[in-house]
């Protein structure tokens, strides 16, 4: 039986998927919960022409990625922080604060779930962070950490 998904289904698909399942899984679970629907042919021209509009618009899209990626490439940013005992931070340099002087330098709004920081940086020194832009587009910046002058 072909269904169109209207839920990401795990082992199944991604929401706006045909797929073809058996009668008893579609009948029993995907359509009393409202997972999928009958693929009929007015279905199924509308989810392929809405999948159409989508890829073009993920080309256009992955095209300005690329340059943002281009020009976050290698960028160093410089913070200034107060120090304790072992150059440990007295404060620590956030995803959000990244993101925020990334965007300054640049002249683009990153957000701060795209920086690839684990935990927060704590201590002086340069440390090198990956910015997730897309799947297989996650340049390299460099963030340094400097201890303020009183």
């Amino acid at each position: 039986m072909r269904v169109v998904l209207t839920e990401d289904v795990p082992g199944q698909g991604k929401a706006g998927e045909i797929r073809e399942v058996s009668r008893g899984y579609a009948k029993n679970f995907l359509l009393p919960r409202g997972l999928a629907l009958i693929a009929t042919s007015t279905l199924v021209k509308e989810v392929e022409s809405r999948l159409q509009r989508e890829r073009l618009e993920e080309s256009v899209d992955r095209e300005q990625l690329v340059e943002l990626a281009q020009q976050i490439e290698g960028k160093e940013i410089r913070f200034k922080a107060r120090t304790g005992a072992g150059e440990r931070l007295f404060g620590s340099i956030t995803a959000a604060d990244i993101a925020e002087e990334l965007s300054k330098s640049i002249g683009s709004v990153i957000d701060k779930k795209k920086i690839d920081v684990e935990k927060p940086l704590r201590q002086t020194g340069s440390h090198e962070i990956a910015v997730k832009l897309a799947g297989d587009l996650r340049p390299q910046i460099t963030v340094v950490i400097e201890e303020e002058e009183d």
